[in-house]
């Protein structure tokens, strides 16, 4: 976008933030419209993605599975297209300033989905992050067993998934006929986990485990009978299809995947990774210019983490004592139970801390979980799951717990404060309850504000007294320049070329990451491109955000206040949460008159 459209842009959004050009006679028609519009959205989302309502706490398609064919993703395109069409038309006068803000950000949504239908993702669908087959396997996670009915929808849905996997492997055929193949490396690394998925034993298998939480209110024939079916379903349906998935995988999918691993290397590939850096940081900025950035923050990171070594004397290489770090035992748990007791207490702790840096607070409560064992060799340390609608479970943070010798102690804080408080959980559930959004909002959300708020939770306990440990401080700065190291490899990987292996060292020389974290942490943006960009580039505007205040406000500046305005409207884009953050500064100075409190 040229600075003339940076302008224009900031005018439009500054109008409907501050509900510029208002005609209140006509706002409760154009409010009815737009409610009607959002409904009619939200009905067809969860219609689609019946198991994401599942998730979410919506129970009316509890016995079906999304439709994974070419032809369903052709009607999913046109109906986006008619969204789009129908918000268009629905004028912004007249609007109040709420619904002018759903107007822009429903219409914003529409236009970046329908850009990126055009690069066929779903020829792609299976990477070791994740895809329709091994997510399947979460069913048992948030599927509800609370009455006969719910286990023969449970049940419905096992025999459906040899119809998924069909529809899986015909769009694979089609990438390799496109030539939209993924990178050959992280296929394999998909391969184990389909092979954890085809035990000889049906009642070992991760589907069998809802067997424990058949609904006591049946009879002990009944439930005999229903475990039996659940069993059946697994030995005759599920187990082939993932036999059948992974010799496809093997035999035939792995032979055509590129062996480059940067998207560049696909037909479209700079079209490509082109929009996925807008899509993902919600910015113009430019693969070089992002990458420019990471190499600057990393340097001003590593000044930090200089301050810290120097105060145990060490004037060596800094990675030589990262190194170390890396190499110490004490640094590690030898068991998964202990590296789970170490994340409660951190959460725990810092629980308590939650009021001094928060007015609003979510009403639903968090817990930890292990990740599943089939997923948890390629998985990330750790990642938050939310809670439904419901209040049938609460969010979890997931830990991962595969290897615990090889996950470090000094990283626990930063990763607990990011996946769960006051990261994830506490944003994420704000949002989700937060009173009169439509459910497009309170389910969705722009990736750099979402992760930028993860980024900078990290930071935010140690303004309570958290991190005693100079070491753990440390490990935050860690993951700090491992951020800024995001910046570097993803752009590098799929703008510069980069190799995997050069990619690898890279991160062993920046960074304090175990070598098991960092050959995961490569694989995953070698298959999700982009996405690694959010992170540091909303933590950026954020912190930016606040030092303006704490400048504007001076001792008037209140941190909780701060905090409840930033996530008072969920996840923006950044260029909107600029605009609503200004306004809100420009108010408390004229309230305040920018005096210092007495």
């Amino acid at each position: 976008m040229n600075p003339t459209g940076r302008w224009l842009t900031r005018v439009i959004l500054l109008c409907v933030v501050t509900g510029g050009g208002i005609v209140p006679a006509e706002a409760e028609a154009g409010d009815a419209r737009l409610a009607d519009l959002f409904s009619d959205y939200w009905e067809t989302q969860m219609r689609a993605y019946p198991t994401w309502a599942t998730y979410l706490g919506d129970h009316r398609y509890d016995a079906l599975l999304t439709d994974y064919s070419s032809v369903a993703y052709a009607q999913r395109s046109e109906q986006t297209k008619v969204f789009l069409q129908r918000i268009e038309a629905t004028p912004l006068e007249g609007l109040s300033p709420a619904d002018s803000l759903n107007h822009m950000l429903f219409a914003r949504m529409l236009r970046d989905d329908i850009e990126g239908e055009q690069f066929a993702g779903w020829l792609m669908p299976i990477t070791q992050q994740g895809g329709p087959p091994s997510n399947f396997a979460e069913l048992p996670t948030f599927h509800p067993m609370r009455s006969r009915n719910d286990v023969e929808n449970y049940i419905a849905r096992l025999r459906e998934f040899p119809v998924l996997v069909e529809q899986v492997i015909a769009n694979m055929r089609e990438g390799m006929k496109r030539g939209l193949v993924p990178a050959r490396v992280t296929m394999k690394a998909v391969l184990p986990q389909y092979d954890a998925l085809m035990v000889r034993d049906p009642a070992d298998h991760v589907f069998a485990g809802v067997i424990e939480r058949l609904p006591e209110t049946l009879s002990a024939p009944e439930r005999d009978s229903l475990r039996t079916r659940i069993l059946k379903a697994i030995r005759n349906d599920v187990i082939p299809s993932y036999r059948v998935l992974r010799t496809f995988i093997r035999d035939r999918y792995i032979r055509a995947c590129r062996q480059e691993p940067g998207i560049w290397a696909l037909p479209d590939g700079a079209e490509r990774y082109a929009y996925l850096v807008r899509h993902y940081t919600t910015t113009d900025l430019t693969p070089e210019e992002i990458h420019e950035i990471g190499k600057l923050q990393l340097a001003g990171t590593k000044a930090q983490m200089r301050k810290i070594t120097n105060a145990y004397a060490y004037t060596g290489r800094l990675s030589d004592f990262m190194q170390a770090m890396r190499d110490n035992p004490r640094y590690y748990y030898d068991n998964a139970q202990d590296l789970m007791t170490g994340f409660r207490e951190i959460c725990r702790a810092m629980d308590k801390k939650l009021p001094e840096l928060f007015g609003r607070l979510p009403k639903q409560w968090y817990d930890l979980r292990e990740i599943e064992a089939f997923r948890a060799p390629s998985a990330p340390a750790a990642y938050y799951y939310g809670a439904p609608d419901d209040g049938s479970r609460p969010g979890y943070f997931y830990v991962n717990t595969y290897r615990p010798e090889t996950r470090p102690k000094y990283t626990m804080e930063a990763l607990a404060y990011h996946e769960a408080v006051p990261g994830h959980h506490l944003q994420l559930t704000i949002q989700q309850e937060l009173e009169g959004l439509p459910d497009f909002r309170r389910h969705g959300g722009f990736t750099s504000f979402i992760e930028g708020w993860g980024l900078y939770a990290e930071l935010l306990p140690k303004e309570v007294g958290m991190y005693i440990d100079p070491i753990s401080d440390l490990g935050r700065l860690t993951y700090e320049a491992w951020r800024s190291v995001r910046l570097i490899v993803d752009t590098g990987i799929h703008h510069f070329k980069w190799t995997r292996e050069g990619t690898i060292a890279f991160f062993q020389e920046n960074t304090a990451l175990s070598d098991v974290n960092i050959v995961s942490e490569v694989d995953r943006y070698i298959a999700w491109p982009g996405q690694a960009l959010a992170y540091k580039i909303g933590q950026l505007k954020i912190l930016e955000l606040r030092k303006e205040a704490e400048r504007g406000l001076r001792d008037a500046f209140d941190l909780r206040d701060f905090h409840d305005v930033l996530l008072e409207e969920g996840a923006l884009p950044l260029a909107l949460l600029e605009v609503k953050m200004d306004r809100w500064l420009r108010a408390q100075i004229r309230a305040t008159g920018g005096r210092r409190r007495r």
